[in-house]
């Protein structure tokens, strides 16, 4: 005999089949909150900055250069931001960068850490100047420690949130192609990531390591200058190309969001495979 089984069918739970629209549009993943990106007038940081702000954030734009464009670009879209001058190596920057979201928009619940440099006379051990070794430690290692230093009590403030904090696969790998302060330095966010989530955890604040494989940004493209530099490094690659800043940013887009509730102290390697590969395909 059969059985016929009634069920209630709540339709809006159901998942719509692909060429249908739902009468219901998706939330936006950061609508009502408030994020600071450093490093915002190029790169990672302005990709974010307009992913961010497409997907309901306020922004406040960082840079030591002129992030206005990147301004502009959120507002042309209907979007709201504010740009802050800084240099992140300097505390009081990094503290008045704080104050001018909380005073603008109220609050702050994603921090980026995102500034950095990689100096073209990085090399080894040996041929490295101490002022090159110190100017990519004061940027990219004391750049992150200054935005935490200000930025978590502004988080606690707001009930919690989510810092994301741009480390790197170098972080990781070691390479023949000596940059060795930028590894350093990389190294640095990624054990200050990792340290910082766990003291951190308990006050509903998630610190997660962004790890970006090569990407091709003004930043490496500058100094991967020539066919044979740019191979060098490709070859490691499984996915055969440099990462994209935009593929970054949404990356990072998935850190800052709810959808990454359960993840703090992560490793977050956004990469083509090259921490996974021993050989890559021929």
């Amino acid at each position: 005999m059969r059985r016929t089984i009634a069920t209630h069918c709540n339709l809006a739970a159901l998942p719509m089949r692909r060429g249908f629209a739902s009468a219901v549009p998706a939330a936006r993943r950061l609508e009502g909150k408030v994020a600071i990106i450093t490093g915002a007038a190029n790169g990672i940081g302005r990709e974010a900055s307009l992913i961010f702000a497409r997907q309901g954030a306020k922004i406040v734009a960082v840079d030591l250069g002129d992030a206005r464009e990147t301004v502009e670009g959120v507002k042309a879209e209907g979007g709201e931001a504010v740009y802050v001058k800084a240099d992140v190596s300097k505390a009081g920057d990094c503290e008045n960068m704080v104050q001018v979201a909380e005073k603008t928009f109220g609050k702050v619940n994603i921090l980026f850490n995102n500034a950095g440099i990689m100096h073209g006379d990085d090399n080894g051990a040996t041929d490295t100047e101490e002022k090159i070794w110190d100017l990519t430690m004061n940027v990219n290692a004391k750049g992150v420690f200054f935005g935490c230093k200000y930025g978590i009590p502004a988080l606690r403030r707001a009930g919690g949130g989510s810092i994301i904090n741009t480390a790197s696969f170098v972080a990781i790998l070691g390479a023949a192609t000596s940059q060795i302060a930028y590894t350093a330095s990389k190294g640095a966010v990624l054990s200050m990531s990792r340290e910082l989530a766990v003291i951190h955890a308990r006050e509903n604040i998630r610190v997660n390591a962004l790890c970006p494989g090569p990407l091709k940004t003004e930043l490496l493209m500058s100094f991967l200058n020539t066919d044979e530099k740019k191979q060098r490094r490709l070859v490691h690659v499984p996915m055969g190309r440099f990462g994209e800043a935009q593929e970054i940013a949404q990356s990072a887009l998935f850190l800052a969001s709810d959808e990454s509730s359960y993840i703090t102290g992560s490793t977050f390697l956004v990469d083509g495979g090259i921490t996974a590969a021993y050989v890559t395909p021929q």
